[in-house]
């Protein structure tokens, strides 16, 4: 109490003007009194001001534009601005307003409804597509920026628990038997595709501290999953035959950066001879397909094409597993279009689908002499 007494008594004095105290003393008192000011000023809580964005006005206009018998705009502008046809997009509304009650059109407290599955899932759809913030898509769809980041959130989580079965499923043994026709109709039997990696940036990635060392291609491999059903024998058997010679273990294509592995065919680095040249100029031309893969991925969903915002890995995981999902989706909605694409007539579909996928639960490990074993040869 009496240090607050004699710190009035000096502002009186320093609001009087005189000279009574230092001028040391006036000046420290003249900082510690406008730190105060600031932490007083700081510490008073922005009062959260409510706007009345119109919800029901803003969803019959989203309507209107894209969605009504004859909307605004045509078909070829909403593929472009959604990524995907309309069809597609409405199927990914129903699943999720039918299982999810974020989703759903509902009435509040007050007798007024909610926000629309069409507006929020709008707005995720516009920040995955064009990578933009949450505040952007604010004015159009009428939706705040903190519920934007919501409906994003809950859009990727609920694509995933929705479709991931289906669009992001391990291969069969259709599909294997798919590849490998498609694999050797292009030169290359027993392929059963390329290996690269690719990079997003992490916008808060805290580097001041200095502890993350280069995240390069092998440090990813040597901590991804892709091989462990090699090395657990839960791997469908590939038979085919080079020069000869029978394989059962299929191979995929990478660059020179990848280590000495059998399931790895690496191009020819200084080829000497026309044999050679024409084998490093075929693997390096057949590479390209997943270079393009996430080319177009990164096209089509500009949010995994810059700096990632989000904080938590999880949430970065699930926008990125979501992306390809989609990717997916509207891969299938198109194959009509890409089948005219493959070389030599040969389309992924002409397959006969005789075979049966093997049942293989989750706790299904090799042992561990096979388990060595399929390492060596790995």
């Amino acid at each position: 109490m009496a240090k607050e007494r004699e710190r009035k008594m000096d502002m009186q004095i320093l609001n009087a003007g005189t000279s009574t105290m230092s001028e040391k003393r006036r000046a420290l008192h003249e900082i510690a009194y406008s730190e105060e000011e600031d932490i007083d000023r700081n510490s008073i809580p922005t009062p959260h001001r409510w706007i009345n964005r119109d919800q029901e006005t803003g969803h019959d206009r989203l309507f209107q534009d894209y969605f009504a018998d004859e909307p605004v705009y045509n078909a070829n502008i909403f593929r472009r601005r959604f990524q995907m046809r309309r069809h597609v997009f409405l199927r990914i509304v129903d699943a999720l307003s039918n299982i999810y009650p974020y989703f759903q059109h509902r009435v509040d407290a007050t007798g007024r409804r909610g926000l629309s599955p069409l507006k929020k899932c709008t707005a995720a759809i516009r920040m995955l597509a064009y990578g933009v913030a949450a505040d952007a898509v604010d004015d159009y769809v009428r939706i705040g920026e903190s519920t934007t980041i919501e409906c994003l959130k809950k859009f990727v989580e609920g694509v995933i628990s929705v479709f991931e079965d289906e669009y992001l499923r391990k291969s069969n043994p259709n599909d294997v038997r798919r590849l490998l026709q498609m694999a050797d109709g292009r030169g290359f039997p027993g392929m059963l595709g390329s290996i690269d990696c690719m990079h997003w940036q992490w916008k808060n990635c805290p580097k001041a501290w200095k502890v993350f060392g280069s995240n390069n291609d092998i440090n990813v491999l040597d901590h991804s999953s892709v091989f462990d059903d090699i090395l657990n024998d839960r791997t469908l058997e590939v038979n085919y035959t080079i020069n000869g010679d029978n394989y059962t273990m299929g191979y995929y294509l990478a660059d020179d950066i990848y280590p000495e592995w059998a399931t790895f065919v690496k191009s020819i680095s200084k080829p000497q001879g026309k044999k050679r040249k024409l084998f490093a100029q075929y693997q390096e031309g057949q590479r390209k397909d997943v270079e393009q893969a996430f080319g177009v991925l990164q096209a089509r969903f500009a949010i995994i094409r810059g700096s990632a915002r989000f904080w938590e890995k999880k949430k970065l995981a699930n926008i990125m597993r979501a992306c390809i999902i989609l990717h997916n989706m509207i891969v299938e909605d198109k194959r009509d279009i890409y089948a005219e694409n493959f070389a030599q007539g040969l389309e992924y579909d002409d397959v006969e689908n005789d075979l049966s996928q093997p049942q293989l639960g989750e706790e299904h490990f090799a042992p561990y002499h096979q388990f060595f074993q399929r390492n060596a040869q790995l």
